[in-house]
This record gives structure tokens, sequence and C-alpha cells, in this order.
């Protein structure tokens, strides 16, 4: 069948809901579909824009194509999800946060003002008006199905995908440091690591990978370790190939991943292919569907402290890490998540 996946695309902007679409692509073309991106620029600032990308998605005539007719429309992300389509499944990365689970934080745009409570009040709206018309409702994890529910009162499945080459990823050894690999902002909380480092009892060494979204919030990281004397305990990579990041992974005692309510996380999916523990707080979201304490890592508060303690737990014994890696690893393959089971599900009539 002809399969139209929508989503959206902030110019100049390449991150993980881009490899998911290509890769979604691949999928369906492998299972002998004719799939198609299309993908519509969304800014979301200043936020009086919102409703105009929202007009847009339903304006988009996706049914009849230069091509043909098209069989499916997938939609991904908000508002390509509101495209118009008789026969459209929705699998959700996420909904517009800002308006929802992120509405009232630093992180979110829309103010309290007439402008940003109506900004907000027309994103739910939208979502509880246009999601439902999709035949089927899914998400990419529990978590934004909960969401979903909790906000919105839809219902929706979650469905699993596998991280980008999940199956290359492999365990080599477990050398003496803790990698936590995220790009750097205030959500992924890497300031939190570097407080935690402070009250560690063993001679910890973290590894950081990945680039700052703002040069200012890796500033601020670097001056936190030099007035705190970190330098010997930290290291910084801005930059890896996809190869080198496997090969850290598959040397790292452990993966430390922290997040402020997560989707769903690679990263975690990355830690387990390559047979290490998790450590993760207990308000990060999506890892927590993954990593349970003492079989697959270590669950700890958002604290410096209990995440100082953890480190300090995985480091003090061999048997600890190595028994929970290979768990995480085992719990990962029991748990079937493929590409295929993910076209057959959204393909099914």
């Amino acid at each position: 069948m002809k399969v139209i996946i929508a989503t959206v695309q902030a110019p100049f902007v390449m991150g993980g809901a881009e490899f998911l679409a290509a890769n979604l692509k691949m999928a369906l073309v492998n299972a002998g579909h004719d799939a198609e991106i299309v993908a519509l620029p969304f800014v979301d600032e200043p936020v009086h824009l919102i409703e105009k990308h929202v007009v847009i998605a339903r304006l988009t005539e996706i049914l009849y194509t230069a091509a043909g007719y098209s069989d499916l429309c997938i939609g991904l992300k908000f508002p390509a999800y509101f495209v118009p389509h008789p026969n459209k499944v929705c699998w959700v990365l996420h909904q517009h946060r800002k308006a929802y689970d992120l509405y009232d934080t630093p992180i979110s745009n829309m103010p309290h003002s007439h402008e940003g409570l109506s900004a907000r009040k027309m994103v739910v709206n939208a979502d509880n008006l246009y999601l439902p018309e999709a035949k089927r409702i899914y998400t990419i994890a529990k978590n934004v199905s909960f969401r979903m529910k909790k906000f919105n009162g839809i219902d929706s499945d979650a469905l699993y995908h596998p991280c980008p080459d999940m199956d290359k990823f492999y365990c080599s050894d477990y050398e003496d440091y803790i990698l936590m690999p995220s790009r750097i902002n205030v959500t992924k909380r890497q300031m939190l690591a570097l407080e935690a480092l402070c009250y560690t009892k063993r001679n910890v060494k973290l590894y950081f990978v990945g680039k700052a979204d703002h040069e200012h919030e890796k500033r601020v990281l670097t001056d936190f370790v030099a007035e705190r004397k970190l330098h010997k305990k930290v290291r910084f990579f801005d930059f890896v190939t996809h190869e080198e990041k496997i090969k850290l992974y598959a040397n790292a005692k452990a993966v430390l991943f922290i997040p402020m309510d997560e989707d769903y996380g690679y990263i975690t999916l990355e830690a387990m292919a390559s047979s290490k523990a998790v450590i993760t707080a207990s308000d990060s979201g999506g890892p927590l569907e993954f990593v349970e304490t003492d079989k697959t890592g270590i669950v700890c508060n958002p604290s410096p402290r209990s995440i100082a303690e953890a480190i300090d737990q995985i480091y003090s014994s061999r048997d600890m890490y190595r028994k929970l890696g290979v768990a995480g690893k085992e719990k990962l393959e029991s748990m079937n998540i493929t590409w295929d089971r993910v076209v057959r599900e959204l393909t099914k009539v």
C-alpha cells in the first residue's frame, strides 16, 4: 500500500524524531509498502504561530497525490497528526508538551497572559477534537500514553520501536567510567550529575557525550567543574562518531540517564543492548518502563546525594554491575522490540 508518514520538522534541526521517521519509512519499504515522509515546517515561537500551523495541517491534502491515492496515513507529531485522511492511525511521539506537563515551567514558552493561555487552550482543544479522528492511536511509550490519558482522556496503546542500530551495540569490558550520553540541556540534567559527584565516596569517573543545545549551557557545566575541582572525575566529549559512541557504551561500567520525564529514551535501550546497568531517576519517565532496581539497574531519587549513593553502589561491587547489565540485555531481547512488529501493528486492517 501507499503510506504517508505525517510529521513536522523545525528548519535546520535534525534529531531523534527525524531519525524515527526515516527508520519507519525504511521499515515500511522493507515490508513491501510504498512509503513517503511528509514533513510540515513547524516553529512555536512566538506562540501565536502555533494556531497557524494547526490550520496548515488541517488544510494539507495527502489523500490524492500525483502518484495516486494514498492508502494510509501515519501521524507522528503535533500538529502533523491532524492532517485529514480517511484511513489514519497516529503513532504519537509526544504531544506539544509546553502546553501540558511542561506548562508553568521555565521550559515552556506559554506565559500566564491572554496570548499564552489562549495558545494553550487551542492546543488542548485541537488534540481533543482531531486526535480521535484516527482509527487507532498508539504512542512510542507508556509514559506518552499516560500523559494523553491524564490531560485529554484519550486512550492509546504503547508501541515500542528499536533505537537506531540496536543490533550493533555490544559489550566489550567494564572499564572505570560511567557514561552519560545525552545532548546537554536542562531537561537531561547534567548539572544534577555533577552535583552528585560532589558527594561520591568512590574514585568515580563520569564521561559526558553530547553537544550542548546552547553554548552557555556547556559553559555553566565547565565552570562548575572548575569551581568544585572535579576535572579529574569528568570528561566531556563534544562530538564522537557513531562507532566511537558504540565503543564508549561497550566499555562503560554503567550508564547514567536521569532526564526530566523523558518520553521514551533511546539511551536506555542502547545501554541495555550493551549489557550495561542503567542508573535513572524516579521522575525520569520512559526509562522506568525498562529499569528496575536490583534487576536491570538502579532507580533513585532525583537528588545529588541519592544519585551519588547509586553511583557508589555500582562502583562497590563488580558482580553487581555485571549481573545487572546481563539481565538488562536479556530483558531487552525478551521484549521483541522490532520494526517488523511496529509495521505489522500500524498497517493492520
